[in-house]
């Protein structure tokens, strides 16, 4: 089955099947937020990135098989209403942004810098820290040796533009920046990006706008 993204709160997951890794996307709660459960296909082992609510959603998706790690992307509440039910439920370690950490309710066991590897068995992923949204938000960021990576970026880039910074406009070109520094710039335009909210995009539909998205200011 061809995979789009497009999820809806209350409907089924959509399935990302790659060679290596199986990325399962799913909408949860009153923001619409996204959560993914990324499966290493040779040794079953899996990780959620964004605990965000629903938690009988969340470990339905999760199922027997259970979870090593649940890696929150940033502080903000609506991505990690669910944690605590699904850590309590499944023992999973906690992964978060060092600079993060100290506002999620849930402690964290593993505090993220910027270039760190997290593994979800055989898989490995690189962590960016990206600063604007939150001072301590982290990218993850699948390199897939079979073809081209894959970006989850929680609340830093979405299909239009970089994230809330709430007006204020130093953090908004902090933001930019990093965006274009740690994603844009060492990525090719065939990278897939699952946002914290709404829709996939790619790294090529959004890269023609970044210019426009820096003078407009948000």
């Amino acid at each position: 089955m061809t995979y789009s993204g497009a999820v809806k709160v209350g409907g089924p997951a959509d399935v990302h099947e790659l060679k290596d890794l199986m990325i399962s996307k799913v909408a949860v709660g009153s923001m619409n937020n996204n959560a993914y459960l990324l499966r290493c296909r040779d040794t079953g082992e899996q990780m959620l990135i964004d605990a965000a609510a629903e938690p009988h959603t969340l470990l339905s998706l999760i199922g027997d098989d259970s979870i090593a790690s649940v890696v929150t992307t940033h502080r903000h509440g609506d991505h990690w209403q669910a944690l605590a039910e699904v850590v309590a439920a499944t023992g999973a370690r906690t992964l978060a942004g060092r600079y993060d950490a100290e506002g999620i309710e849930v402690p964290t066991d593993t505090l993220l810098e910027d270039g760190d590897t997290v593994r979800v068995g055989r898989v490995e992923l690189t962590a960016r820290h990206v600063v604007g949204h939150t001072p301590g938000s982290v990218v993850l960021v699948y390199d897939d040796p079979h073809g081209h990576p894959h970006v989850f970026t929680g609340d830093c880039l979405f299909p239009g533009g970089v994230g809330n910074t709430f007006g204020d406009a130093a953090a908004f070109v902090s933001l930019l920046d990093d965006v274009e520094a740690k994603v844009f710039a060492p990525l090719p335009d065939e990278s897939w990006v699952y946002p914290g909210h709404g829709d996939d995009t790619t790294l090529g539909d959004e890269r023609p706008h970044l210019r426009e998205w820096r003078e407009r200011g948000w």
